[in-house]
């Protein structure tokens, strides 16, 4: 295949994945919009769960946002009483951030139904395609968790 048509490919290739994800963050809204959540409030709550409790920085690290970005998000997520500041025992000029049992009860929920969103979207894929896809997806954003 000449360069042209491999452009070509990688345009098809990018243009599916972004329909993919979309359908992906379609569920996702709707999921949130009850809960008041935004995509990356979501997010930040996802992160404070999976890392239990830490600095701002690091949240803002983990997020790859400037710390200020994290400090709204948190600030929203503290007013929903998801989430809750203490100082840091290590540090007093540093806060530490810890989801509530709220936040915790919440993501739980999201998950589930990201979990179904999930599943429904790849549903016509074999368990192998779904291995596969994976893979190629895990390279692509160089996670090595998988």
């Amino acid at each position: 295949m000449n360069e042209e048509g491999q452009t070509d490919i990688s345009a098809k290739l990018a243009e599916l994945l972004t329909r993919a994800s979309w359908r992906l963050r379609i569920n996702e809204r709707k999921a949130l919009a009850p809960h008041g959540l935004t995509f990356a409030q979501a997010r930040a709550l996802r992160t404070l769960v999976d890392a239990g409790p830490i600095r701002i920085g690091d949240l803002a690290a983990a997020l790859e946002i400037v710390p200020r970005s994290a400090t709204s998000r948190v600030d929203d997520l503290e007013e929903a009483g998801l989430v809750s500041r203490s100082a840091d025992p290590d540090d007093r000029r540093s806060v530490i951030i810890a989801v509530t049992s709220q936040g915790q009860e919440l993501v739980n929920r999201l998950r589930a139904e990201r979990r179904v969103g999930a599943e429904n979207l790849f549903a016509p894929l074999s368990g192998e395609d779904k291995a596969e896809l994976l893979r190629i997806l895990s390279t692509l954003t160089n996670d090595r968790e998988t």
